[in-house]
């Protein structure tokens, strides 16, 4: 179970057939006569040495362990582009065969990719959600398994806008609709001799609530999440009696979160009633009505923040991050809570993912480990026994200490020790040449993606120091990090992040001339913030799918997730306070004339969450604030000019695209950026790829 929700899930499109292109230099290099080709073309040499080795660096790490596999009881099914296929494991079975097909000649013909997939309890339907790149929607598409089917079995049902979906019984399915960006409404589907029979089972009224479906890791409990930035509520159905009417467990409370699970005939329940309004497990009878019956656990420590929550059986494992900055795993007994114990992590590990998709279940909890930097491992945990085991065939992919994992604490001002991870490959006293990249969110109470990413893998080859801000607003320290981070608070985030890069710059870490910094969607707030107000901090940003108008959009109403938003960033409209702190930070609202940070900001044009209006206009007023600096100041400043690239792209995917090759330009585009803006260029790639030779 996921207990951090996100209220969107990230999509798979595919762009096909169109052409990708650099749009629009600055007004600033067109003003002082640099010639709009050459520019273009510094960049391309770059791009095509960059898109080499990223495809390299791909390849090499192609076969690293993925979620690719769902293990029914008698089958294993394999994931791929272009469709399902399954093994049958009970009888030796060699040769795959289809189950779901995309392309020409199936029932799935165009460009869809797949979401999510989910066995029957029995194995004899399969649901997955598939996904096109011209609908935010997915279709649902249902598939009747049968013991050796002779050809590729046609789907049984297709539902159209679902966001997710479980199975209660073999005949029995329940789904979210989606519409736009908001999901309000869940569904039961009854596959009938006399053809499938749909009933509405819920509805939100509330509009700024999303609504998802989720079962019990031992599938005897479906669960309505209701959700909203501030508070949630849940509604529990029983599997064994699925047409029965949902029960709500506990009302809705302003600021109350919870999340639940099933174990031995009880709920488990995850909820911010502990010290702070922090995280602690709970459970109470099935039949519980309301939060009096809610008996407490275990509450983890002080500064010790849950992640998410997995219940094995009788064993309850929490994700956390301790006040050290490491992850760690919490195994709490249920039937002795007092003998909890703490399982440390490698010291590598930032990210952790844990895999549940299928049907058989054992006492070991599957999980992917990895960094930035280091793909991912498989590890199983035993809850019972407090061990961590690393797969034998996977000990290839095993991290050897090629790279340093540094953590460290930066004050802000207000005397908030604010965490830094910092990946590296020379010691760290030898980074002062070192070129830095500086990662940054901070918002919604999630935590800054860490996942494994090739990218990032090349920048550590090629020497550069990658710094990893955990700044208020996220959810590294709990939800009292996010709470006062947000709303009236955002600007403790950029303080928080100022106060990180010079924390780095003061242990010797890279220079402002040698800093850049990269942000995406709600995280370029605070980076555009920062070049407001320290722009002497940087000398490149990378933002993608910003958000950079707050002020704008929390004034219309009619924009999607403006009512949805107001949790977070405060309505304007309604408070004149927090009218006042948007704009005192909105970056769009705050340009002035100044030497800024060269900019490369990718956006997508039919982006329906950030609208790429206001890019747009973010864009012209940068422009104009470099232009009137420069003309007023022409022969005292002797640095390179900033550009600023917008980098329109088509689509309509807030999260970029998906495709390999399109992946593969994006990214190579983007370290073309940085390397050039920075005055890295050729020839500091010239000795290393000598050496590789």
């Amino acid at each position: 179970m996921n207990i951090l929700l996100t209220f969107f899930v990230r999509y798979h499109p595919l762009f096909l057939g169109k052409t990708r292109a650099w749009t629009g230099l600055s007004a600033a290099r067109c003003y002082t006569g640099c010639p709009f080709k050459s520019d273009i073309q510094k960049y391309r040499d770059l791009e095509r040495y960059f898109k080499r080795r990223l495809r390299a660096i791909y390849s090499k790490y192609a076969d690293v362990p993925q979620k690719t596999t769902v293990h029914g009881r008698n089958h294993v099914y394999s994931l791929e582009p272009e469709g399902i296929y399954r093994i049958d494991i009970k009888h030796g079975q060699s040769s795959p065969e289809e189950v779901l097909r995309f392309g020409l000649g199936s029932s799935l013909d165009g460009a869809w990719r797949l979401q999510r997939v989910r066995l029957s309890p029995g194995e004899k339907m399969l649901a997955a959600t598939v996904k096109t790149p011209q609908r935010e929607e997915a279709r649902c598409v249902v598939v009747r398994l049968g013991k050796s089917p002779l050809h590729p079995p046609e789907p049984a049902l297709l539902l159209e806008d679902v966001f997710s979906f479980e199975w209660a019984t073999d005949d029995v399915l329940f789904y979210t609709s989606q519409e736009g960006l908001q999901c309000r409404r869940v569904y039961r589907v009854e596959l009938t001799a006399a053809g499938p029979r749909t009933t509405l089972v819920y509805k939100e009224e509330h509009p700024d609530v999303f609504v998802e479906v989720s079962l019990s890791r031992d599938r005897k409990l479906l669960t309505l999440n209701c959700s909203s930035k501030q508070s949630s509520e849940v509604w529990l159905v029983d599997t064994a009696t699925p047409l029965t009417d949902p029960a709500l467990l506990q009302p809705r409370l302003p600021g109350l979160l919870y999340h639940v699970e099933h174990s031995l005939g009880q709920l488990i329940i995850l909820a911010n009633t502990g010290p702070g309004q922090e995280y602690q497990v709970l459970r109470a009878p099935l039949r519980s009505s309301s939060m009096e019956e809610w008996v407490p656990v275990c509450t983890p420590g002080p500064g010790t923040a849950v992640r998410d929550m997995e219940v094995v059986v009788d064993q309850c494992v929490l994700v956390t991050r301790e006040p050290s900055g490491m992850l760690a795993l919490l195994l709490v007994p249920l039937g002795r809570p007092a003998s909890s114990l703490s399982v440390q992590l490698p010291h590598w590990v930032c990210s952790i993912d844990t895999r549940r998709a299928g049907l058989k279940e054992s006492g070991y909890l599957d999980l992917l480990l990895s960094s930035p930097v280091h793909p991912p491992v498989p590890y199983l945990c035993s809850p019972r026994e407090g061990l961590l085991i690393q797969g034998e065939e996977e000990k290839d992919w095993a991290p050897q200490d090629l790279y340093h994992t540094t953590r460290l604490e930066a004050p802000s001002q207000d005397g908030t020790m604010v965490p830094v991870t910092l990946l590296h490959a020379a010691p760290l006293e030898g980074l002062k040449g070192a070129p830095l990249l500086v990662h940054v969110y901070g918002a919604y109470g999630q935590h800054l993606n860490m996942d494994f990413s090739p990218d990032k893998r090349l920048l550590l080859e090629q020497g550069w120091a990658l710094a990893y801000c955990h700044v208020r607003g996220g959810g590294e320290r709990g939800l009292g990090w996010h709470r006062q981070g947000r709303l009236g608070g955002k600007q403790r985030g950029v303080e928080d992040l100022c106060a990180c890069i010079l924390l780095l710059f003061d242990r010797g870490v890279s220079s402002p001339r040698l800093c850049a910094l990269t942000a995406r969607s709600a995280g370029a707030i605070l980076a555009g913030a920062l070049c407001n107000q320290h722009p002497h901090l940087l000398r490149a940003v990378t933002l993608q799918a910003p958000f950079l108008d707050v002020l704008g959009s929390m004034q219309d109403p009619g924009l999607p997730l403006t009512v949805e938003e107001r949790g977070e960033w405060g309505d304007p409209l309604a408070e004149p306070l927090l009218q006042h702190a948007i704009a005192s930070y909105c970056p769009s609202h705050n340009i002035t004339p100044q030497r800024y940070p060269s900019m490369l900001i990718t956006a997508y044009m039919e982006d329906s969450r950030v609208p790429v209006a206001g890019v747009h206009q973010y864009v012209d007023r940068l422009r104009a604030a470099i232009h009137t600096h420069l003309s007023c100041h022409p022969e005292h400043d002797p640095e390179p000019v900033p550009t600023v690239v917008l980098d329109l792209q088509p689509g309509d995917d807030h999260f970029g695209p998906e495709d390999h090759e399109l992946v593969l330009a994006e990214s190579a585009r983007q370290l073309a950026f940085l390397h050039a803006e920075l005055g890295l260029g050729l020839d500091h790639l010239k000795p290393q790829r000598k050496r590789r030779r």
